[in-house]
């Protein structure tokens, strides 16, 4: 029902285009303008409403067709100013699915139409293809309903993972399985080994946009990926798609960093500590722990935590916390990641309300052990109240739960991620920069 109700809506703004075409009142018209309207998914755009009554109440709606032909909304509430204009970047909404002056609210604060099915997330999975939004102006307050009504005015956006130039190379040597993407131009580039977590899969909308950002990125099918079982899974596999990111002809292979989220920081901050071949310059982790390390291999990992299944907590929704499956008591000595090992820069990226794992009591402790080895200096850690597990690049909706198959009971839940969408689309911009920053420094600039 959602999907017909939002396929109306497409089809009600593409019949309003065609009026205001044929109009001979155009100029009495409402305008809706987005510049740039097209462009990468971290870029800003800028909305101005033009030719509205002064003071008139209006809603600006946006609305995305996923790959899975599910409909996400956001919408906020605006009233026009006295030469009948209203200016994302400076005026405020006033309700909606967001509130304050947020120019991207229309994009971080997407939610599913009313009447989806519970528990979905966006993922990119086609990173060659755009994103296409359609924003809308309504007048009035509305918040819901809109497939119901004609808008005002509408635009059509485009919003890329690929920046023009970018080559996307299949990685498929020996086991390794991943995708590599290279910046415009002859290079050569630096190099970045991209690790996503245990939802398993190809992910590379990441690493599609770090190579439009001018570094050679990528992305690792690591979790039990085809042909593979978890038990062939080990440090020689990331030391094997290593060693192909560091030997590529237009990679600059001393210039080279790992960065991992989730399950994927496990990961990093094992081969970085204790690989004789992974020597990065650099290294992130977002939201992961060192309380586990990764020895042996991805099955031996999956069991050592299935020893701890017990802290599984379940909410008053039905939702699990992950969290306490890794922030175990520890046996003495406690086995986790020798951090001190470590010999490269290391940025940490830490969520305030993660609830899938304890990421910044994980950060505390490693700059304790990093401090009493004498290498705190190559830490910087970054943490955002507020936010939740998934910190992904800007302008990414928040999901604070969502369903997954969970390897620990090998069962589909509804997970609980955590944070609140406000504060969770500000850690997901600034981390975003500030990442990039940092792999500039380290690779561009050392």
């Amino acid at each position: 029902m959602a999907r017909v109700t939002a396929l109306k809506q497409i089809n009600c703004v593409s019949n309003l285009i065609f009026l205001r075409t044929v109009s001979t009142q155009r100029r009495t018209c409402p305008l809706l303008s987005v510049h740039p309207s097209r462009g990468l998914v971290d870029e800003k755009f800028r909305i101005v409403v033009t030719n509205l009554p002064p003071s008139q109440k209006v809603t600006l709606h946006s609305l995305l067709q996923t790959e899975d032909k599910d409909f996400w909304e956001a919408f906020g509430h605006y009233i026009s100013d006295e030469h009948g204009t209203v200016t994302g970047t400076k005026d405020e909404s006033l309700g909606g699915t967001y509130e304050g002056t947020e120019p991207m609210g229309l994009l971080w604060s997407m939610r599913p139409v009313p009447g989806s099915q519970q528990g979905l997330r966006i993922r990119k999975r086609d990173v060659l293809t755009t994103m296409v939004v359609h924003i809308s102006v309504y007048s009035g307050h509305q918040s819901q309903g809109f497939s119901q009504k004609p808008p005002l005015a509408m635009s059509v956006i485009e919003r890329w993972h690929v920046a023009p130039g970018v080559k996307r190379i299949n990685i498929r040597e020996g086991e390794v399985q991943g995708t590599l993407f290279l910046p415009p131009g002859p290079g050569p580039y630096p190099g970045v080994l991209d690790l996503w977590g245990a939802g398993g899969g190809l992910v590379e909308y990441r690493s599609a946009l770090l190579a439009s950002h001018g570094f050679a990125s990528m992305a690792l099918d690591y979790f039990a990926p085809k042909e593979l079982r978890l038990q062939d899974v080990d440090i020689s596999y990331f030391e094997k798609a290593y060693q192909i990111l560091k030997n590529h002809p237009v990679v600059q292979s001393d210039h080279l960093a790992v960065l991992g989220l989730s399950f994927g920081s496990i990961i990093t901050l094992s081969i970085v500590a204790y690989s004789d071949v992974i020597k990065p310059q650099c290294s992130v982790c977002i939201n992961g722990s060192h309380l586990i390390p990764f020895d042996k291999n991805l099955f031996e990992l999956i069991e050592e935590m299935k020893k701890n299944v017990d802290k599984l907590r379940v909410n008053e929704e039905n939702q699990v916390i992950h969290r306490d499956v890794i922030l175990t008591t520890p046996p003495d000595p406690p086995v986790k990641v020798d951090v001190g090992r470590i010999k490269c820069p290391l940025l940490l990226v830490t969520a305030g309300d993660d609830q899938a794992f304890p990421a910044v009591e994980s950060a505390e402790d490693i700059e304790m052990m990093m401090e009493k080895a004498g290498n705190r200096h190559l830490l910087e850690v970054l943490t955002y109240p507020g936010s939740g597990h998934l910190i992904e690049p800007p302008c990414s909706p928040h999901f604070r739960a969502t369903n997954f198959n969970l390897q620990l009971t090998k069962q589909k839940v509804v997970i609980l991620w955590g944070g609140q969408t406000q504060s969770h689309a500000y850690a997901q911009e600034d981390a975003w920069n500030k990442t990039l920053a940092f792999l500039r420094e380290h690779l561009y600039f050392n």
